[in-house]
């Protein structure tokens, strides 16, 4: 694996690929010590030029498990602030020795020109890009609910027959495309939306309530973002939680059988009830844990694999 920066173009192979790395990577992470030293030597840029906690800790605790050096670049008091080119701040990682950059940035496609423009050689993730694709996110959920449905015998399936709901701002949710992408690719049927979804492998509905009767086997719950919106996309909050909250009532007519997640950070009372949140059905922490070895999974494939192939290659 090269780069990766989007699920759209993950075949159902390379999906299973990683996941069932991942499953060795949270094998590892049962034992006592933890740390592992496959990227002995190998650098780890975390290029974030937008505010995220779950999303950069988790890729530095990947990195720093798998023994990797790691370096943490803000855009906040950088050069960027002064002026300094996506290029140029590229360039200078480059120089540093970065063999992997983990991008996450306001402007869609940003990765992509990364990876695509010969400005470092180094592998690209794309941790999140405008409005766009966030692969990382839907692979670790992905695995979660591979997980609770297969447990222990996880490794070499996909989702075919899952049916997953996705509910809230899909409009502005990098988390929900990929999630879209990814889940279609796994065989499952996923259901404020884009003016043009004719080509989504997804069946969109208005109505909530139709979607929690239609029985799916997850529940996706998406925070409104707020931080991406350039206009009044509903009237309030209180009509917001009226219509796509899942509150106390929406909560216990799911079967008992349906798990609910949430990428995070969650806004309790708003899209997602503290009954639902707290309840053992929730898999917020669980899909918190499985990220680092999801990420885990994905440096290692983007580095050892690649250094694995060319030791190969040279010991013929």
């Amino acid at each position: 694996m090269r780069h990766l920066l989007d699920t759209r173009t993950l075949t159902r192979d390379d999906a299973i690929r990683i996941l069932d790395v991942a499953e060795d990577m949270a094998d590892t992470q049962e034992r006592e010590v933890k740390k592992l030293p496959t990227l002995r030597g190998r650098t780890v840029v975390n290029l974030f030029f937008e505010d995220s906690t779950r999303t950069r800790i988790s890729f530095e605790a990947a990195a720093k498990r798998l023994s990797a050096d790691l370096i943490n670049f803000s855009a906040k008091g950088s050069s960027v602030s002064k002026g300094e080119s996506l290029q140029d701040t590229a360039q200078t990682l480059e120089a540093m020795g970065a063999d992997a950059v983990v991008v996450r940035h306001g402007a869609s496609g940003a990765p992509r020109t990364l990876a695509s423009s010969g400005w470092i050689d180094a592998g690209v993730v794309n941790a999140g890009d405008g409005t766009h694709e966030h692969p990382t996110q839907a692979l670790l959920d992905a695995f979660t609910m591979r997980r609770r449905r297969y447990g222990a015998s996880s490794r070499g399936r996909d989702l075919a027959g899952y049916r997953v709901t996705i509910v809230g701002d899909v409009l502005h949710s990098r988390v929900a495309r990929s999630n879209v992408w990814l889940l279609d690719a796994l065989g499952a049927a996923p259901t404020l939306v884009p003016q043009d979804v004719t080509r989504w492998p997804a069946t969109i509905l208005f109505d909530l309530d139709e979607a929690i009767a239609a029985a799916p086997d997850a529940l996706m719950m998406l925070r409104i973002q707020t931080e991406r919106m350039t206009g009044s996309f509903f009237p309030n909050e209180r009509e917001y939680a009226r219509l796509w909250g899942l509150d106390p009532v929406r909560f216990r007519a799911l079967p008992s059988d349906t798990i609910v997640m949430h990428p995070g950070p969650m806004n309790r009372g708003l899209e997602i009830c503290a009954e639902a949140a707290d309840s053992a059905r929730a898999t917020v922490l669980e899909q918190v844990a499985n990220g680092v070895s999801v990420r885990m999974a994905v440096l290692y494939l983007l580095l050892a694999g690649e250094q694995a192939g060319t030791d190969s290659k040279e010991n013929r």
